[in-house]
Parts: C-alpha cells; structure tokens; sequence
C-alpha cells in the first residue's frame, strides 16, 4: 500500500464516523436541504437529460429527494447496480419503482431495466476537499465506470453529494483520480469548473 493510499484510508475512517456520528434526523434535514440547492443548481441542466442517482446507505446524504425534484423537472434517472465485484451499470428508473438489491448494501432497478449512460453522474463519497477531488470507498467502481464513460466518447457531469462535515482542506489525490465538477452539500453548491446549463 502506497502513502498516499494510506492517508487515504485513514482520512476515510475518520471522516465516515464523524458521519455515522450524525443523528436519523439531522441527517434527513440536511438531505433537504442539499436536495433544494441541488434542484436550484442542476433542474435546468437535467431536463431530458440521463440522471443517476444512488440509493443511500448506512450513513450517506439521502438524494431520493432530489432525484424526486429532478424527474419532475424532466430529467431521466437511473441507479447504479454492481453487477460484478469490479463493475457497475446504470439502469433506468421511474421515481417510486420497486427496488432490488443492487450490491454494496443498495437497491437498484432490476436486471430487466434499460442501461444508460448518465449525462449527470450524482456520486456518493466519503470524502472531499474544496479543490473537486474524492474519496470513495475504496472499491473503485466509481472510478471504473467514469473510465469506461470516457472511453466511449461520454463526459459526464460529476457532482458529488455529501455533508460538510466530509470536506477536508486537502484529499491525496492521484494521477488517476478523475475531478468533480461540483459538490452539493447542505450549506448549498461549490463548482469547480465552468457550470454548465446544457451539459
């Protein structure tokens, strides 16, 4: 293991328990409010346009509400699904639709659900820093999928949703490591590259 692959996942244990700290409540209220900036920000951009979201687990910032606000301003959605330990796909979703076990604890439309590429990527992460870079969770499907996006000519929008309690000064980035374009947190949302109206 590398140093910087050591700091970071030191900074991700310490980080996910502050998080894991955070009441039901406090967690949901501020899910609301990332929710209300995240539709202030993207609903222009999403309308017509392939969204994922992420079903949340253990601790993570809940978007189900958001991706509500965005379907209703016309955005398409779908939810990652693991379909093997080093792959996720995104399959098409209609907000309310029954979910199934989609892999690394989530839920995820069924097998028989369109796959799409999204044009907006939301993300969940554990950690982030003021400068667009992450950290996830160390399984790298994130980092995979975007590559293979890339690949096929794609570049979505990467935005990732957290809490601020997950910002740090600095993340040890790596080479590989691909930038957000923004973060949502409950205090409203940061760009780091130009903001883009029709991605």
């Amino acid at each position: 293991m590398t140093d910087r692959q050591n700091d970071k996942d030191m900074l991700r244990k310490a980080v996910l328990q502050e998080r894991d700290a955070l009441s039901a409540a406090v967690r949901l209220s501020k899910s609301r409010a990332i929710a209300g900036h995240g539709a202030s920000a993207l609903a222009e951009s999403a309308a017509s346009k392939n969204v994922s979201g992420f079903y949340p687990i253990r601790s993570e910032a809940d978007v189900r509400l958001l991706l509500s606000l965005l379907e209703d301003a016309g955005a398409r959605l779908s939810l990652p699904a693991v379909v093997d330990r080093q792959t996720i796909v995104f399959r098409r979703y209609r907000f309310g639709e029954t979910l199934v076990p989609g892999g690394f604890g989530t839920f995820a439309p069924g097998e028989i659900a369109e796959v799409v590429d999204p044009d907006i990527l939301l993300m969940p992460l554990s950690v982030f820093d003021y400068h667009g870079n992450r950290i996830g969770y160390g399984a790298g499907h994130y980092d995979r999928a975007i590559e293979r996006l890339h690949m096929l000519g794609k570049k979505p929008l990467l935005v990732g949703v957290a809490f601020d309690l997950q910002g740090v000064p600095d993340v040890p980035a790596e080479p590989h490591d691909v930038p957000l374009d923004a973060i949502i947190t409950e205090s409203g949302v940061q760009w780091f590259s130009e903001p883009k109206s029709g991605v």
